[in-house]
């Protein structure tokens, strides 16, 4: 029982001694502290950056709504202007200034529909591929 004692003794006294000594317990402090400043300093960079990106964003959208507004204006403006009332007029009631006349044309008959669509003779003729192209071109076959 001695010899547990002592050697509780002994324990203690390093310890005491060896790692709860001034300086070990100033240098733990000052870690913690370092710890705690790099911590704090993080949180607040990573902070910033985030309201940074929200300012960046709600910067954009308002740039978009006043892209917007601008064209709804200019919008308003054209359809106030003399030339849109003039050609909704036209559109939506046929109405033509004086000395304009108009004219109806026939439907297109099938010959005029017909006429510029592919022919079974231009299919035939249809382009080689690349390859036969380049060996073509390489070796002037």
């Amino acid at each position: 029982m001695q010899k547990l004692k002592t050697r509780l003794r002994r324990f203690y006294y390093r310890i005491k001694h060896d790692y709860f000594s001034f300086d070990n317990v100033v240098f733990f402090i000052a870690v913690i502290l370092c710890l705690f400043w790099t911590y704090s300093s993080i949180s607040a960079m990573s902070r910033n950056w985030e309201l940074s990106q929200k300012i960046t964003t709600k910067r954009r959208e308002l740039e978009l709504l006043h892209l917007e507004i601008e064209t709804i204006e200019l919008e308003n403006d054209y359809y106030r202007s003399a030339e849109y009332q003039e050609l909704s007029a036209r559109a939506k009631e046929d109405k033509k200034l004086e000395g304009e006349n108009l004219v109806y044309l026939p439907e297109n008959s099938e010959t005029a529909k017909n006429k510029y669509k592919s022919s079974p003779e231009n299919e035939t003729a249809a382009e080689p591929s690349n390859f036969s192209q380049w060996m073509s071109f390489l070796f002037g076959a």
